[in-house]
């Protein structure tokens, strides 16, 4: 495929900036039609992007001729829709993250991409960015020595539109479309990059629940796991605290130190041993999934390895949270 010819399948919030306008920036690599099923809107982005081509249905998207690649920028209800349309008109995919709603139809996903022999990618960018890169670097060169055990708490305040007579929460938090909530969007970045890190995850158990009310999904997730090579982890992720409460942390003990870093927009990273204290400041890119589009692109262009998370991957997280939040059907993807 020496020229890629993106279509977007729900061009909303997450395509303006992180993702759609990378697509125009790769050599070899343009966007030339979007999706959305409000016409309106779809028009409108098309306009604001120079795209030439906008759809209100996705069928027709997927069936330009002019299109042979897809992006699926949709919440995760549709993901295993899409993707088995779009790869069984012989086009590439590339689907935003969370994969799907759960471990069983990312394996269908896989399924049809094998079964046709057409490629599916998972939008998991961090596996590509330079700040991720660099904490992968420091644990592979042992700088904190033999890796003992991982922890995470990400707690957030809810949204505005979650809150109040008038709350309207987004599609996030309903389970049916989204295949769990707050933390079935942002632990599937965590548990896919400490994959790539430290190698799978042999096991996970937790507790999940709904504290404060707000919308259907669970608000509060608690989680151990163990990795295949014996590293062990734990996990706490609350979204209904107030403000000055709010953290996102994380942090790798070592036999010979500790490194600190966070997974959503802060960009330090601390790494302490008996030499002292060192820190790497390494802000994201503008449009953040560009270095990974970068790599998917060549694969596609040059027909070799070059691109980190494919479905294979990317089914990963889905079953990690499975496990833990007492939904796995399998102890596979």
């Amino acid at each position: 495929m020496d020229q890629l010819r993106w279509g977007i399948i729900g061009c909303g919030n997450v395509t303006e900036v992180k993702s759609g306008p990378a697509f125009n920036l790769v050599p070899g690599s343009e966007l030339v039609a979007v999706m959305r099923r409000d016409g309106a809107l779809a028009e409108d982005y098309a306009r604001r992007h120079g795209v030439p081509r906008w759809y209100n249905d996705a069928d027709q998207l997927i069936d330009d001729p002019d299109v042979n690649a897809i992006y699926i920028a949709t919440p995760p209800d549709s993901h295993l829709e899409y993707t088995r349309k779009a790869l069984q008109a012989g086009k590439p995919v590339y689907v935003e993250k969370p994969m799907a709603r759960n471990a069983e139809e990312c394996a269908e996903m896989n399924r049809i991409s094998a079964e046709t022999g057409v490629p599916l990618y998972v939008a998991y960018y961090r596996r590509a960015l330079p700040y991720f890169l660099k904490i992968k670097e420091i644990i592979d060169s042992k700088v904190i020595g033999e890796i003992r055990s991982v922890h995470i708490q990400l707690h957030w305040q809810p949204y505005d539109e979650e809150v109040g007579p008038d709350a309207k929460p987004r599609w996030r938090v309903f389970p049916e479309l989204s295949g769990g909530g707050h933390f079935h969007d942002l632990a599937s970045h965590q548990f896919d990059f400490l994959e790539f890190l430290l190698g799978p995850v042999a096991t996970a158990k937790g507790f999940s629940a709904n504290q404060a009310g707000l919308y259907p999904a669970d608000d509060i997730v608690t989680a151990t796991y163990a990795f295949e090579s014996g590293i062990l982890g734990t996990g706490s992720w609350c979204f209904t605290v107030n403000k000055e409460q709010r953290v996102d942390d994380a942090w790798i003990i070592g036999s010979e130190g500790k490194l600190s870093f966070h997974f959503f927009e802060a960009y330090d990273i601390i790494v302490e041993t008996a030499s002292g204290v060192e820190k790497y400041h390494l802000p994201y890119p503008t449009h953040v999934q560009e270095p990974f589009i970068r790599l998917m692109a060549r694969e596609l262009q040059e027909g070799i390895k070059a691109c980190p998370s494919t479905g294979l991957s990317g089914a990963r997280a889905n079953l990690v949270m499975d496990w833990i939040t007492g939904k796995a059907m399998s102890r596979e993807v």
